[in-house]
């Protein structure tokens, strides 16, 4: 005959001082439900329960609504549009320098000023220049 085991319930009791702690740790923005409860092993339903619970801001008729893109990912997010706008910025220097040289050499190839000079008088449409 087989004996009958039961299986004993395990609770966890936390103390006023610690889910106050959490509260706090969740307000201050430090972190967001998701990563104190992985943090702590938490649920996250105890944890929003101790926050309405605690929180200074459901005293004061305040709804929580936490937004569910946390800060790790917009920084990441953000690392990568920067690094995608450096490398635009990139691009764009290595084509001014070389429209620069290919200015400079017809230049010197054509004998003529090609760079815009503000203090010299618009060149008139009927006079064109002569390629010889």
């Amino acid at each position: 005959m087989k004996p009958r085991v039961r299986k004993v319930k395990k609770y966890r009791h936390f103390s006023d001082e610690f889910k106050r702690s959490i509260v706090e740790e969740y307000e201050s923005g430090r972190s967001n439900a998701k990563e104190i409860s992985v943090e702590y092993s938490l649920s996250e339903s105890q944890i929003y329960r101790w926050i309405y619970k605690f929180s200074n801001f459901s005293k004061k008729g305040y709804r929580i609504v936490e937004h569910s893109e946390s800060k790790t990912n917009r920084l990441k997010q953000v690392l990568a549009e920067n690094q995608a706008l450096k490398a635009v910025i990139g691009e764009k220097q290595i084509k001014i320098d070389y429209l620069e040289k290919l200015i400079s050499l017809a230049e010197a190839e054509l004998n003529i000023d090609l760079k815009k000079n503000s203090s010299m008088p618009q060149s008139s449409t009927s006079e064109k220049i002569d390629p010889k």
